[in-house]
């Protein structure tokens, strides 16, 4: 009997690798701990490199896995993160409404997807601790919004403590990845058939050049 395909395995359809990422204390391990088991705590717990939680759900018929990985904001452990930026599909930009440095901070976090993940992978901008009193609030859901239509992702305000839009923030970026790859498997056939093949004498002049 054949084996199944590597995304159909007898538990799941697709599994998909999510990156949480942010300044420190934006909320990046309560989002995580809010959608994995369902709970929220009010205590900081600095992360310590990565940490990362799995939850299967259902999306259009289909069994998505999905693994999300919880980044250190810190400075001093990015150079451990950007290790994560490539096997990653889909990734969580997070800011905390009630501190615009962190918000500031996401173009930073935009270049370094940009020099390390994936030219395909999926972005979603996250404004949390939207539940916080609005005298509290430094940063405006119209300034959030503007800065997702300039990148072209998708924008959500979401609270841990209430629950707002945790769930749908989870779902949308599973969504638009699954129809990636979807389409990725639809159109998998020509390419394997360009890739069987090669260039033969190119492949020889670089060996050639490489052995020089």
């Amino acid at each position: 009997m054949a084996a199944p395909p590597a995304r159909a395995r007898a538990d799941y359809d697709y599994l998909i690798k999510l990156l949480l990422i942010g300044d420190s204390g934006v909320g990046k391990s309560c989002l995580l701990l809010r959608f994995s088991d369902g709970s929220f705590t009010t205590s900081f717990i600095t992360t310590i490199g990565i940490d990362f939680k799995i939850r299967t759900i259902e999306l259009d018929g289909k069994r998505i896995k999905l693994q999300i990985w919880d980044t250190a904001g810190q400075e001093r452990f990015r150079t451990i993160t950007t290790a994560y930026y490539r096997g990653a599909m889909g990734i969580l930009l997070v800011y905390d409404v009630t501190d615009e440095s962190s918000f500031n901070n996401i173009r930073n976090w935009i270049r370094n997807i940009e020099q390390h993940a994936s030219d395909n992978v999926n972005k979603i901008l996250v404004g949390n601790k939207a539940d916080m009193d609005e005298s509290k609030r430094a940063v405006p859901t119209s300034k959030g919004q503007a800065l997702a239509d300039e990148y072209g992702i998708k924008f959500f305000e979401t609270s841990t403590k209430t629950n707002l839009n945790v769930e749908e923030v989870l779902f949308s970026i599973a969504r638009d990845i699954k129809q990636r790859l979807a389409d990725t498997d639809s159109k998998a056939e020509p390419q394997t058939i360009k890739i069987n093949q090669p260039d033969q004498p190119a492949a020889a002049q670089n060996s050639t050049c490489c052995g020089s």
